[in-house]
């Protein structure tokens, strides 16, 4: 009977000779692998590991994840994102003195020995019987570059990154089998490569070229030997020798490496000893990862192209396909992002909008003919702290946008207008507008089942507003109940279908209600939705959808084919050239008379909503639409006596607010690029009507359309509409060989 210690249990002595079997055991079943001869003894018990010959012949290697640069269309880089921080480079990038390092540390006997060193596992076994624990390893540097690859493999799924690290038997000798077959196939210099370029360093640097821009700025071929002494010590516990954290610990350890160098002869003890007196000198750069560092506020532009990478069917069958492309990264993204464009929307918001204002505003822009997205800028920066945020205010909610958008107000009229000029209104179209009016009993849906109304009232901004008024006077001076009107006129069927072809949908992503009120602007859309919309108009009816990828290339060179942005008739030509005259009429002399840009032809219409929750601005050139939207994002805001960007406001409307800021924006954006024009239509004044002898005191009404789906109070109106030629209408007419502005590139954006 086996002798006990007092209290139970085995003596020192009887546990350290228990080991000794044991570890002898395994010494032979690694023998055994290592040298077919021996492998009579067996490998393993039946449920313990797996037998050898079972174990799959080939090592899968998937391609070391990398960080991906995004880049803008001129080749400036955006910003930098990866879900591990990694440069792969050859090995002749990496110093010397790194190389012997970690060799010298991790394996010594690496040019030595094959697969498995055996000397390594005696060694190991009877240190292991003196401590009568696992006081050494025997791992070579090919079984650890193995079990990277299987850490590698497991990406950030806990589960799977335990089971690639369990201390088991028959992971010990799956890793056995792989480091035999590594050996053949790559070589010792190889596989030196592969290990510096998989193993991780600590402070997020996975591989030797992040890891010395982390600790010290600069590449890996230019590492010094006492820096590459430390890098080589942090290997074996990243959190214990972290230099940031504790440079004492870190530099022990880096001590012990240099010892190790010089005893076996890779330096001279001279050498190791002036390297050991040299104190570590960090040149710390902070990880730069995600979309947060950003440049020129385009974060959330950055965030946009992810999601469109994660969405699209083109980078994979299934979202979960493309999320390990995008995360194994390594891709270098040129997206459509135009630097001059994102730095004017950038700082036209910051001057007209304070971060910490009560109210947001965003900015897009789009380049009509192409779809390509310019600009995506907004006041509240990309961030996890005070006033900051993650939600992308100028896309849908499937995109990293708010949840349902934001209500447009009447910059949904021109959509009504389209609408109604495609069924034969002529421009010239009148109705009586009264200041106050119940919505239509009735109006025709697609479904064939009328909307009824249940007893609400739409009304104008002004008292004053009392028609009849033709369609440029309307749209001038946003008149609400001439488009309601119209939508009763035409039914809604037709207004549905125009925003579909126009890609108009709620911030949701569901389709527009068929409801009367929608001609007001009363459900919530994104500045990009709105943006590209209108350059439809600029394109002269043909809507293409939005992109914001141009190319991607994969770490070694390869493309990438990438989503085309599709485009289709939406309109007549004839339709969009007069949608063009009826905005320019609201930019001239109508409610977005503030708005105007000098020196070119441009279009536009404002939007405010009830109680001034939201304002908008969307106009466009023939080679470049925008929006902007300002309010709040909670929707909880009414913007009554408020100061936005350090200037007060008494009542906010789409002119005063949101219209500077599209000016500005557009004026740096366009500074430089052609100046094509619309092409010229006339647009006749219809007859006027006798005056039905309403009073017209132009008081203006705080919060006045605020009914019952109602969602327009629409603003200020500075005067009236374009003055009119007079002549009678007799048709729309194009000068001969005139090309409309915008089509196939935006009119010469260059």
């Amino acid at each position: 009977m086996p002798k006990k210690r007092s209290g139970g249990g085995l003596t020192g002595t009887q546990q350290a000779a228990k080991f000794v079997g044991v570890s002898v055991l395994a010494g032979a079943v690694l023998a055994g692998i290592a040298l077919p001869a021996a492998g009579a003894l067996g490998l393993a018990a039946k449920g313990t590991v797996q037998g050898f010959d079972e174990i799959p012949a080939n090592l899968k290697r998937p391609p070391l994840s990398q960080r991906t640069t995004i880049l803008d269309s001129q080749g400036g880089q955006i910003a930098t994102v990866y879900s591990r921080d990694r440069t792969v480079v050859d090995l002749k990038d990496i110093s010397p003195y790194m190389q012997k390092a970690i060799v010298a540390i991790e394996d010594s006997r690496f040019y030595e020995h094959g697969a498995i060193d055996l000397k390594g596992v005696l060694r190991a076994l009877n240190r292991n019987a003196q401590s009568g624990g696992v006081a050494q390893g025997a791992s070579t540097l090919t079984q650890q570059y193995v079990k990277n690859v299987f850490v590698e493999e497991a990406g950030d799924d806990p589960d799977k990154v335990a089971e690639a690290t369990q201390q088991t038997l028959g992971r010990k000798i799956q890793e056995l089998k792989y480091a035999i077959q590594v050996e053949e196939e790559l070589g010792k210099k190889k596989i030196l490569e592969n290990y510096l370029n998989i193993t991780f360093f600590g402070q997020q640097a996975y591989g030797i070229e992040a890891a010395a821009q982390r600790y010290f700025s600069k590449p890996a071929k230019k590492l010094t030997l006492e820096e590459s002494a430390m890098l080589a010590g942090i290997v074996q516990s990243p959190s214990r020798y972290d230099p940031v954290n504790d440079v004492e610990e870190a530099t022990k350890r880096r001590n012990i490496v240099l010892s190790r160098m010089a005893a076996v002869g890779d330096i001279s003890e001279a050498e190791a000893e002036r390297a050991k007196a040299t104190p570590i000198k960090l040149r710390v750069s902070k990880p730069k990862n995600g979309c947060i560092t950003a440049v020129d506020g385009a974060g959330f532009f950055c965030d946009y192209v992810r999601e469109v990478f994660l969405s699209d069917p083109v980078f994979g069958k299934d979202r979960e396909e493309r999320n390990k492309v995008w995360n194994r990264g390594g891709l270098t993204i040129r997206t459509t992002l135009d630097p001059q464009a994102q730095k004017s929307a950038q700082e036209s918001i910051k001057k007209h909008v304070y971060q910490t204002d009560k109210v947001a505003t965003a900015v897009t822009m789009v380049q009509p003919g192409t779809g390509k997205i310019l600009a995506m800028g907004q006041s509240r920066p990309y961030g996890f702290g005070k006033n900051e945020t993650q939600i992308n205010y100028s896309v849908n909610k499937r995109m990293g946008g708010s949840n349902f958008g934001f209500p447009v107000g009447s910059t949904f009229k021109p959509f009504v207008a389209a609408a109604a000029l495609e069924q034969g209104k002529p421009p010239t179209q009148t109705y009586p507008s009264p200041y106050q009016m119940p919505y239509p009993s009735s109006v025709s849906t697609c479904s064939g089942k009328p909307w009824l109304n249940q007893g609400d009232t739409v009304e104008n901004e002004n008292e004053s507003e009392v028609g009849p008024y033709n369609l440029r006077d309307a749209m001038a001076k946003s008149v609400n109940t001439y488009f309601v009107q119209m939508i009763a006129e035409i039914g809604m069927c037709p207004v549905v279908e125009m925003t579909t072809k126009l890609g108009a949908v709620q911030g949701s992503g569901e389709k527009l209600p068929e409801v009367p009120a929608i001609s007001l602007g009363s459900k919530g859309m994104s500045p990009l939705n709105m943006a590209n919309a209108y350059a439809t108009f600029a394109n002269r009816g043909t809507y293409c959808t939005p992109t914001a990828i141009e190319a991607i290339k994969t770490a070694d060179g390869k493309s990438l084919p990438v989503p085309k942005t599709n485009c289709s008739k939406a309109m007549s030509e004839r339709t969009a050239d007069s949608i063009n005259a009826l905005l320019s009429g609201v930019i001239d002399s109508g409610t977005g008379e503030k708005a105007g840009l000098s020196g070119r032809d441009n279009a536009g219409k404002t939007g405010t909503t009830d109680a001034r929750k939201n304002a908008w601005f969307v106009g466009y050139t023939p080679n470049l639409s925008s929006a902007v939207w300002v309010g709040s994002p909670a929707q909880d805001v009414e913007m009554f006596s408020i100061r936005i960007g350090g200037r007060y406001h008494g009542s906010v409307f789409g002119g005063e607010v949101p219209g500077p800021i599209w000016r500005d924006a557009m004026t740096g954006a366009l500074d430089g690029r052609e100046a094509p024009g619309f092409v010229d239509v006339h647009i006749p004044d219809a007859p006027k009507a006798p005056d039905n002898g309403k009073p017209k005191p132009g008081d203006n009404k705080p919060g006045g359309g605020d009914k019952p789906g109602d969602g327009d109070d629409d603003e200020d109106r500075p005067g009236g509409g374009r003055p009119g030629g007079g002549n009678p209408w007799d048709g729309i007419t194009l000068p001969p060989d005139m090309i409309g502005g915008g089509q196939n590139g935006g009119g010469g954006w260059r």
